[in-house]
Formats: C-alpha cells, sequence, structure tokens
C-alpha cells in the first residue's frame, strides 16, 4: 500500500504524554521505593517518582528508561509497563496522560545519584514514604498491588535479593511485600518444593538464626521447568 505523504491537520485535542517509574529495592529487611525530590514546579520541593515527557522521536519505553536515567543515575533495567494513569485532574499543568512503568532492583548493584530536575534522589522505605506529588500516592498503591499479585506465581522477589541468601532474608523479603507474617517451616517447604532454590550447604556464621545456610535462586532449572508448564507458586 502506497505510503500517505502529506502533512495532516487533526481537529481532536492532544494531551500531553509522561512516563513514570516505581523502582522497588529491599534493604535491612524492609521493601523501599526510589523518590525524586522535585527541583521545579509544579510540586517543588515534594517527593515524586521519577519520570518526564514524551518526546516526539522515541517510545514509551525509551522515554521512561532515559528519565529514569537522567533523575537518578540509574541505566539498564529491566522495567514493566505497570498502568496508564489517565484521570483528567491529575496534573496542574494541564492535561496530562502517563505511562507508568515498574521495576525491581537490588540496591547494592545502582548508585544513585539526582540529575536533570531532580533536586535529590533516595530511597524511602514503604512505611516512611512521604505524601507524593501529582497522583503518585495511587502509583505506588497500584505498583503494591501488582508486586504483591506476582510474586506469589513468579520467582520475581529473588531480583531483590544477593546471589546468595539465607532463608530468613527470603521470607522476611515476602513478609515485607505480602504485609504478612508467614509460617517458617510452612514457608521452607513451599520454596523448596518449588525445585528452584539451591542450597549450597554452606553455614553462615555472624547472624542470629542458629544453622543459617546460603541459597541460591536456580534461574536457568526455572526456565526449564517453565517450558514443561511448571508453575511457582507460593
Amino acid at each position: 500500500m502506497e505510503a500517505i505523504k502529506g502533512a495532516y491537520t487533526y481537529d481532536y485535542p492532544r494531551p500531553a504524554v509522561t512516563t513514570d517509574c516505581v523502582i522497588f529495592g529491599f534493604d535491612a529487611g524492609e521493601l523501599k521505593v526510589l523518590l525524586i525530590e522535585r527541583a521545579i514546579e509544579p510540586y517543588k520541593g515534594r517527593w515524586a517518582m521519577p519520570g518526564g515527557f514524551l518526546n516526539m522521536d522515541e517510545n514509551a519505553d525509551d522515554c521512561a528508561r532515559r528519565e529514569l536515567q537522567e533523575e537518578t543515575g540509574i541505566e539498564n533495567v529491566f522495567i514493566e509497563q505497570l498502568y496508564t494513569f489517565s484521570e483528567v485532574d491529575r496534573d496542574p499543568r494541564g492535561r496530562v496522560i502517563t505511562v507508568a512503568y515498574f521495576a525491581l532492583i537490588k540496591l547494592s548493584d545502582y548508585k544513585v545519584t539526582a540529575g536533570d530536575d531532580a533536586g535529590k534522589a533516595e530511597w524511602f522505605p514503604i512505611s516512611k514514604v512521604p505524601a507524593l506529588a501529582f497522583d503518585h500516592d495511587h502509583m505506588l498503591r497500584v505498583a503494591r498491588t501488582r508486586l504483591k499479585g506476582k510474586i506469589r506465581y513468579q520467582p520475581i522477589g529473588f531480583e531483590l535479593l544477593p546471589e546468595k541468601f539465607t532463608m530468613p532474608e527470603l521470607q522476611n523479603l515476602y513478609e515485607a511485600i505480602l504485609e504478612v507474617k508467614l509460617d517458617r517451616r510452612n514457608f521452607r517447604k513451599k520454596i523448596m518444593g518449588t525445585g528452584v532454590i539451591v542450597d549450597h550447604d554452606e553455614s553462615v556464621t555472624g547472624v542470629p538464626h542458629k544453622g543459617a545456610k546460603y541459597y541460591s535462586f536456580d534461574k536457568a532449572k526455572y526456565q526449564e521447568l517453565t517450558e514443561r508448564g511448571f508453575n511457582f507458586e507460593i
């Protein structure tokens, strides 16, 4: 089919489009989220998710990665589309629609540095997140709900832990995300029953848990089992 040529003038309004990223980390037994302090109006001085306006020559995925790098210094992260927020009055600057993304990363793997229009970039424990700019409080709730659902049927939690971890560390992670207290023996039985956890038979010293050992997630085994129809479920 011959390509359509020429310029067009549309009679439809053109809302602006932004992207925002909800980035989760885990440290000292707490689930954390990465926030930037806005250095410009609106909401100057308020904390928000890293993000910004979509350029005419990029798609939403590229915009999200670019803004994340410009405002926090974090790059080369796998991000997953979360939700499109399109409430009419969500942005005081006008009609703005945002495509939100979320990701889980190891805090130790990335150095956070504020840049672009971000005054600061910091990790906040979920329990100490301040009131956020725009509708980002709602965005965070949506992201946490998605995280709670996915961690029960996908091994995404291992993205937040060191390569080697203890069973108490893994249980603390699940409890922090699910906001429930889990039975220790039952949790261990379910986790080991998945067949994708490697026991290194290596004792850990200097921890309060007697007999703690190191474990790791066997990603190759998980992929192999998944191709056979395996369902990861906790």
